[in-house]
């Protein structure tokens, strides 16, 4: 079969082309490999397609649903499969039998938002959870912070629906010994999968080896190799209640051995509601170690531990620094202990218990008590743990080899301290995070594999711990796979003879070697096909913006590690990333324009690294809402780097009419606002409007914004007249930005009114336009302009007593983002980012000192809902806003918990983005403003997303201010 023929009989997506291939070329792992390209198969019969093909042209099909794992299972040189877009469908629910049948690619959390109404729920869980997929937890046999109170994935697995490698479907489940006896007399590729595995294991000896050889049966989590030591309890083989599952050999099989397309699991009653957590603090990771066992006695629901340099990386990521507030000093470990129970009496008993243990230990020097909504920010704070790693500023970062090892619970101290002395010989302090309560510790060795004598440490420590594994008889692969970093072990870790009967399996599993080859059996090498090229000589990029904190523009894409947290979806909450959510294409992610810049600058052989075209269709939907500057646990700032190779990229193309339009449509605003009648007659009347939408590319459907009859510059001149001059409770300077000037003015009249009558002193003095217009469109000798100019004017004015406030989000924040990046004199740029603010925000603080009270506002009773700016979400926070509309007592105030309005500046004006545009604001914006009464007032602070959300519901949305100043007394 050629590829040509595929295409034509498929009906799910192909792709060749070579930006797919290079977003998909990594996982989370340390490893890449470039694939032949890239499916995503629609049914069935596309899978048995794909098969015929791999068969035809002896390739491999990489099976794959969020691309999180760690191991480097997701990586492959054939076709990666990715099931994550339409293999979507919960299929069945049976409340009675508490199970659930699903297809692969449904992602965890959304599977048990659906069952709530059942009260039941999926308990193994991943700190992926708002993204990993099912499919992907039964490869890995995922297990999370939940294993010790409902085990792990291969538990919870009753039947799995296949495509095996002759193309022919089975479906495995529990089997009585009639049935299994009518299996092993089937004929066909099953008969002879059955056969086979009972051949292999029914030898009483072979029985014993394993039961000898496999990490000791109270580990749960064990993913070493496939899980014959599982296989071997059923009541073909002993005496057992235990019907025999072909489903334990397949949960933990990485994909190997056949292609999984629905999955029947048990399910759990949903957990107690009340619940406490007690953070126990430890001055060093054995004393907290030592604590585990006797926690453990406490039925706990949780038994989570951090060490020290996890903690530390949370200080500099704003999302977690808000949830970091329980942290007594500086600890060296904490162990996150959770106890659950149906009323508050019984829980606080509970927790009383634990107390007076951890207490009784002698162990710990502190144990805050946490209720509530602040247990959510401590598993947050440690689920995050991960991808925080990233934050590790130059090349050497936590590497995944040694992370995944368990032992039983009472080895785990001991081993600890075996583990610490060996990383000692090695001059290096690991990383300790992770589900201490199931004796498993996520362990990191801090290496730089650009380096070839770091490369050969990564073996060498590897090496090591596994036999220090060996030794208690432990999982060198607890959780996250084998994978490649650590197939190459489990000859050692079962015994030879037991790899043998593995390697069996597998050859008549898939005799072709058609599923994910290199993983569990006949193992690629652990320390080669890394993503980086050891001793290679780092590329010199030369750029406008300044990515100094990260090293360098390609450093600051490399610490994306491929986590995935953008590819969380709406009802998880959260902005990143608003085009993925739209289209559902792993192109449109943070992580993928990451990767994607990552690997052309890398490799390219032009004098431009970034002239790439692949690079501008990567690019194309980042809206540059900078969520991920912020909820990226390693802050991958794609907003900046999208504008940094917007300006590379059109040194050597050039830019189209629209796109210098859009970037100089502050001096075009200017030409418009001399005759503003004239100017909004063209931009409302049917028939030219028509005419310029069409002629600039703009989308039809979108109404053009309408220029103000005056500027605010002249207003002001005005306004200042009428200033009474002293006794003001302190003066601020208002920036005057290009779209309060001449397109939102009575917003600006609002502002300086409002503040005015609040007793502030107003200055406006003539600033330079804030240069967004010309980011947003790699105009960067612009914007640097701009902020020079800004930054030279505001120096001398702006201090702790005299701050610089501005009415839109985009324009007043590139003082704190992007002027620092571009301007000049960064001193002083850095000294006017500390005194900037929000309206919002200064007006919060007066309300904190005193100076601004509710009784300077109407009584009257509004409900008002508020939609916050993405880059105010992202770099400072909504609640100012939100204080600021609660100040009249009787105003009650919802945020919409919306991600990002789709509009984006000029991206939702373009014709080819309105559809991906209008998508975004459907997701939870508009809903949430439809469903809303005609009494209701609609807030947004942004000019973009008052305009799309005037275009999407037909409502008029006001700035925060405008409310305000309306509400005054």
């Amino acid at each position: 079969m050629t590829i040509n023929i595929l295409k034509s009989t498929f009906s799910g997506e192909l792709f060749f082309d070579n930006l797919s291939k290079s977003i998909y070329a990594t996982d989370a792992s340390v490893y890449r490999k470039l694939p032949l390209g890239v499916a995503y198969p629609k049914n069935e019969n596309d899978i048995k397609l794909l098969i015929q093909f791999a068969k035809a042209n002896k390739t491999s099909l990489i099976p794959r649903t969020a691309g999180t794992s760690l191991a480097g299972q997701c990586v492959g040189e054939g076709l990666v499969v990715d099931v994550s877009k339409y293999f979507t469908k919960i299929i069945e629910v049976n409340e009675k039998d508490q199970t659930v049948t699903v297809q692969p690619g449904v992602v965890r959390d959304v599977l048990n938002n659906y069952l709530k109404p059942y009260n039941l729920f999926f308990g193994p869980n991943t700190s992926t959870s708002n993204r990993c997929m099912l499919g992907g937890m039964v490869g890995n046999n995922s297990s999370g912070t939940t294993s010790i109170q409902y085990g792990v994935t291969r538990d919870k697995v009753l039947e799995i629906q296949a495509v095996l490698s002759d193309g022919s479907q089975a479906v495995f489940g529990n089997l009585s010994n009639k049935e299994f006896d009518d299996k092993l007399n089937s004929g066909g590729l099953e008969g002879r999968i059955y056969n086979k595995v009972f051949n292999a294991l029914k030898s009483d000896q072979v029985k014993t080896r394993i039961k000898e050889q496999f990490p000791k049966p109270e580990i749960h989590r064990r993913n070493t190799g496939y899980a014959i030591d599982a296989l071997i309890n059923a009541n073909v083989f002993e005496e057992s209640e235990l019907p025999f599952n072909m489903c334990k050999l397949l949960s933990g099989s990485e994909g190997t051995l056949a292609f999984t397309t629905q999955i029947t699991l048990k399910l759990d009653k949903i957990p107690p509601k009340e619940s406490i957590m007690i953070a126990a603090h430890f001055d060093s990771v054995q004393r907290c170690l030592e604590a585990v066992q006797p926690v453990m006695k406490h039925n706990l629901y949780t038994c989570e531990m951090m060490d020290k340099t996890i903690l530390d990386c949370t200080k500099h990521n704003k999302t977690q620094q808000e949830n970091r507030y329980f942290i007594n000093g500086d600890p060296m470990a904490i162990l996150m202990c959770e106890v659950k129970a149906n009323s508050q009496e019984e829980v606080e008993v509970l927790a009383d218990k634990l107390l007076k243990e951890i207490k009784n230990t002698g162990l710990s020097y502190a144990y805050p008590v946490l209720r509530g909504e602040d247990i959510n920010k401590a598993i947050n704070l440690r689920s995050a743990g991960l991808g925080l790693l990233g934050n590790i500023v130059g090349d050497k970062k936590g590497v995944a080899c040694i992370e995944d090892t368990a032992v039983a619970l009472p080895d785990l101290a001991n081993y600890i301290s075996e583990f610490t002395d060996l990383m000692k010989g090695y001059k290096q302090d690991a990383i300790y995070y992770a589900h201490a309560g199931a004796g498993e510790i996520h362990l990191r060795p801090i290496l730089d594999i650009k380096q070839s004598g770091d490369v050969k440490l990564f073996r060498k420590i590897t090496t090591d711990v596994a036999h220090l594994v060996k030794k208690y008889n432990g999982s060198m692969s607890g959780e996250h796979g084998d994978g490649i970093v650590r197939a190459e072990f489990i000859p050692l870790m079962i015994g030879y003879e037991n790899y043998e009967i593995i390697k069996q399996i597998k050859e008549v599993f898939d005799p072709e070697c058609v599923f994910n080859p290199g993983k569990i059996v006949d193992a690629f090498p652990m320390d080669e096909s890394l993503r980086y090229k050891a001793d290679r000589e780092e590329p010199e990029i030369e750029t406008l913006l300044d990515f100094s904190k990260s090293l360098g523009i390609l450093r600051e894409a490399e610490k994306c590690n491929g986590t995935g947290d953008c590819r969380k979806l709406p009802e998880f909450g959260g902005t990143m990333c608003p085009s993925f959510r739209a289209t559902r294409n792993e192109k449109d992610t943070t992580r993928a324009r990451a990767n994607a810049l990552r690997e052309f600058l890398t490799n390219s052989d032009k004098e431009n690294r970034f002239d790439h075209k692949e690079l501008k269709d990567v690019f194309d939907l980042c809206l540059s809402c900078k969520a991920c500057s912020s909820e990226c646990p390693s802050s991958v700032n794609v907003a900046a780097l999208k504008a940094e190779f917007q300006y590379q990229y059109q040194k050597s193309n050039g830019s189209s009419l629209r796109t210098k339009l859009f970037a100089y449509n502050n001096q075009l605003n200017k030409f418009g606002s001399m005759v503003p009648s004239l100017a909004n007659f063209m931009f409302s009347n049917k028939l030219s409007a028509s005419l310029l939408k069409k002629g600039f590319g703009v989308a039809k459907q979108r109404n053009l914004p309408f220029i103000s009859s005056t500027s605010l510059e002249k207003h002001y001149h005005a306004f200042k007249n009428r200033q009474k001059g002293k006794g003001y409770i302190k003066t601020v300077y208002l920036f005057n930005d290009e779209f309060i000037n001449l397109l939102d003015t009575d917003i600006g009249i609002d502002a300086l009114d409002l503040l005015e009558s609040l007793n502030y002193e107003v200055k406006i003095i003539n600033n330079e336009e804030s240069g967004r217009t010309f980011l947003s469109k790699g105009f960067l000798d612009q914007a640097k302009i701009c902020a020079d100019k800004n930054v030279a004017l505001f120096k001398d004015f702006i201090s702790e007593n005299t701050p610089l406030i501005g009415i839109e989000p985009s324009a007043i924040l590139t003082f704190k983002d992007e002027y620092i990046r571009l301007a000049d004199d960064k001193t002083s740029a850095e000294a006017i980012a500390k005194n900037t603010f929000l309206i919002e925000e200064f007006i919060q603080q007066e309300i904190e000192l005193g100076n601004i009270h509710s009784g300077q506002f109407t009584k009257e009773a509004r409900q008002v809902k508020f939609h916050g700016h993405c880059h105010q979400k992202a770099m400072v926070n909504q609640l100012s806003s939100f204080s600021v509309l609660n100040l009249p007592a009787n105003y009650k105030v919802t945020i919409i918990p919306s991600g990002c309005c789709g509009m984006a500046g000029s991206f939702g004006y373009e014709k080819e983005h309105y559809e991906v545009s209008m998508t975004v604001g459907e997701q939870t914006l508009f809903p949430a403003i439809r469903k809303a009464s005609e009494e209701v007032i609609i807030a947004a602070n942004g000019t973009s997303c008052r305009h799309q959300i005037k275009d999407g519901t037909q409502r008029e949305a006001k700035h925060p201010i405008s409310v305000l100043k309306a509400a005054l007394i």
